[in-house]
């Protein structure tokens, strides 16, 4: 394949001390696909935390210079036959870290990791669906994915990974309780009732045997990490698994006795693990849910997309304040 074009990328030229002093530029970078990869025209990219934590070196492995982006959707316009003209999407955990990423107007990736977009989505809900919904699905796939009669305590609920996995856990036919930290309702879309806890108001573990009635969670997603690491072991059911995947303070007390006579499993899932191959799998497995309607995107909201110019105002604000997903329209 002998396709070379010139694209427009943003370019992280070196870490910064911190997200107030991170200076993308825009640049031309040549792009040429391999044989056994597709050559995006970028429709719509998102903007992830772990875009901006990686520009500050929060992810040791990230290199630089490079061009971010785990998240994309777009065209392709060069690759095998069946594949030219059609609008793709997919994610990565190399992508935007390892290797040049989808914050540009085009992007080379291999053809495997490409998903077809479904006609349901516009291009940026495809390309919100990325890290969030690929993270929440490795996640219950390492833990044993929820099944009908299933108790699932998410900590986190409102956050985007917590959205996703209520959702999944739903479409799966299992119970979904989740916690907030605050007096709100579940913010996300789930096709069954969420039952929504505060853990500023109640003791998360006695209300979770409330709900289910002394049983306790089969399955807690901690999306949240050590904050929550004593509330989610208190509400494991005998036999229950509880899923990590972030942390802010390493180090948890650990109670080995109840453990082991819980008959506990802890799973571990780092998206940034995967290829973007095993994350298109990943997302390729969601399909049937995003077609039934039991899984539905984020919702994207006009203050929420960019311009590639305004790339230092969005890595801001995705480790600010804001609550949208934000991407970029190149």
């Amino acid at each position: 394949m002998s396709s070379v074009i010139e694209a427009r990328a943003l370019r992280l030229l070196e870490k910064a001390a911190t997200i107030e002093a991170i200076a993308p530029r825009v640049e031309t970078v040549r792009l040429s696909p391999g044989e056994a990869d597709v050559l995006v025209e970028i429709r719509a990219a998102a903007i992830n935390p772990s875009d901006a934590k990686a520009a500050i070196g929060m992810m040791p492995h990230a290199v630089f210079p490079r061009t971010p982006g785990r998240d994309w959707c777009g065209v392709v316009v060069a690759g095998p036959a069946g594949m030219t003209g059609k609008e793709y999407f997919g994610s990565s955990g190399h992508l935007g870290i390892g290797r040049d990423g989808a914050h540009a107007t085009h992007l080379v990736v291999e053809a495997a990791a490409a998903v077809e977009k479904p006609a349901t989505l516009s291009s940026e809900e495809a390309a919100g669906l990325g890290v969030p919904f690929v993270t929440a699905n490795e996640g219950f796939r390492r833990s044993g994915m929820p099944k009908p009669g299933d108790n699932v305590l998410i900590m986190g609920l409102n956050g985007k990974v917590g959205q996703a996995a209520a959702q999944i856990a739903a479409w799966k036919g299992a119970r979904v309780i989740g916690v907030v930290r605050r007096d709100e309702p579940y913010i996300g879309h789930s096709r069954a009732p969420v039952e929504v806890v505060n853990s500023a108001a109640v003791d998360v573990a006695a209300r979770v045997r409330e709900i289910t009635g002394g049983k306790g969670a089969d399955i807690v997603f901690n999306t949240v990490g050590d904050p929550c690491y004593e509330a989610g072991t208190k509400s494991l059911a005998t036999g229950g698994r509880q899923i990590f995947i972030s942390a802010i303070n390493k180090i948890v007390q650990f109670d080995i006795f109840a453990f082991y006579r819980g008959r506990h499993t802890y799973v571990g899932a780092d998206s940034l693990s995967l290829s973007s191959v095993a994350a298109g799998d990943i997302l390729r497995e969601l399909l049937p849910g995003l077609a039934s309607g039991h899984l539905r995107p984020y919702p994207i909201a006009p203050r929420a997309i960019y311009p590639l110019a305004r790339a230092r105002e969005a890595y801001i604000a995705v480790l600010g304040s804001a609550r949208d997903r934000l991407v970029f329209k190149p």
